[in-house]
């Protein structure tokens, strides 16, 4: 294997994992409907099992780390292949101008739908009642103007477009700056303590919430906590590209032992929380929130780099069912929220069991996204504006990276 094809693999490897994080979205909105602890969204079926509060818990620990890093991965490369100028142009065509299009129908559908779910679990009837609607909190921006769970896209663009600013500053002011963060993120990156210093960080942020973890507002001005946290996985992925053969290497090696350590660090914060009541976990002592805080960000670190490490190895070479995935992911991610609030307030009142109603909710998203991908995206200009070329509906492979 040559050198470019050996990069071209890993290319292929964290386009399908960021593809395989966007799909756990369905995963994870439709779990959070069937929860047993604490009510994250306003709506909430009437069949609920703590197995939905232990998937959420599960995929929330790297879900997102993962694609902060792969994001500023693929930053990083843009910078690198176009330079800057042409990285600002290409995130404000791939980000900003999808956000502009998608957010307003979004937030109107996800609104009637969401008042449609609460009528019906107020009520038992269909119907839309705005004395009904959510109250907004200072943790998530429900009743008010928020940015959904595009956040994520609204979150990225503003870093996507500060990084070549501030790296053309530091090339003129500081240009050893960069390269001397870069080494150090890096071998953070790959030994027991340098994971340790990360996780503290992210930790020291982590304790400002009551809850010991860093909870998505939705706003439009994100809180410091918020830029922080998911900042760090994103310049970590800055520097994993400058470092990519040494670090990529490095996780293909070492995959089992950051699953293992992964899981360990999981079960740890499963068991400082267990003593405490589901209803004072929003408000936990300081001590357990350090130790909760500490134990759940060492297991998103570790988990991380072990995905890195299993796509890189198993997951790198081009396939056409892979790469269709990669290509619809963009579109699944936009639209999958109002399909999991509707079928779930389809759902709602049905006496079946929990699981099999997100089995359901599941499956009937992931449907839908993929006829609508196909059949309305695929071949469209809308295509061209997420992935940034049209393709015929028998298209296989490609090398499209729809949110990098």
């Amino acid at each position: 294997m040559t050198v470019g094809e050996g990069r071209l693999q890993r290319l292929h490897a964290l386009d399908n994992l960021r593809a395989a994080m966007m799909w756990l979205g369905i995963v994870l909105h439709v779990a959070v409907i069937h929860m047993a602890g604490a009510q994250l969204l306003p709506w909430r079926d009437n069949q609920t099992t703590p197995v939905a509060d232990l998937l959420v818990a599960f995929i929330h620990a790297f879900r997102m780390p993962v694609f902060f890093i792969l994001a500023g991965f693929f930053v990083a490369m843009l910078m690198a292949q176009r330079g800057l100028a042409a990285t600002v142009r290409h995130r404000l065509r791939r980000l900003a101008l999808p956000f502009a299009v998608f957010w307003p129908p979004l937030f109107a559908l996800c609104s009637v739908l969401t008042l449609l779910f609460i009528h019906r679990m107020a009520r038992g009837t269909w119907g839309l009642d705005l004395s009904l609607a959510p109250v907004a909190d200072e943790t998530i921006a429900h009743g008010k103007l928020n940015t959904l769970h595009l956040w994520f896209l609204w979150l990225l663009l503003w870093l996507s477009l500060f990084t070549p600013l501030v790296q053309a500053v530091l090339q003129r002011l500081a240009p050893a700056v960069a390269p001397a963060a870069g080494r150090c993120l890096a071998l953070l990156g790959r030994t027991p303590w340098g994971i340790a210093v990360l996780t503290m960080a992210l930790a020291c942020v982590g304790v400002q919430y009551g809850a010991g973890l860093v909870r998505p507002g939705n706003a439009f001005l994100p809180p410091w906590m918020e830029w922080v946290h998911n900042g760090l996985f994103y310049v970590f992925g800055l520097a994993m590209y400058a470092h990519k053969q040494v670090l990529l290497a490095h996780y293909v090696r070492r995959w089992p032992w950051y699953a293992v350590a992964g899981l360990l660090c999981f079960l740890a914060s499963g068991m400082v929380l267990e003593p405490i009541p589901a209803a004072s976990r929003d408000a936990l002592p300081m001590g357990v929130r350090w130790m909760f805080s500490f134990a759940y960000n060492a297991a998103a670190w570790c988990w991380s780099f072990a995905l890195i490490g299993v796509f890189s190895a198993y997951l790198g070479r081009p396939s056409a069912f892979m790469a269709y995935l990669a290509d619809s992911s963009y579109w699944v991610y936009l639209v999958h929220l109002p399909m999991t609030i509707g079928f779930g307030a389809l759902l709602f009142g049905l006496p079946w069991p929990a699981g099999m109603k997100m089995l359901l909710n599941i499956s009937a998203t992931t449907a839908l996204s993929l006829a609508s991908y196909h059949w309305l995206v695929r071949s469209t200009a809308v295509g061209v504006l997420l992935n940034g070329k049209r393709h015929t509906h028998s298209q296989g492979q490609t090398g499209a990276r729809p949110v990098s």
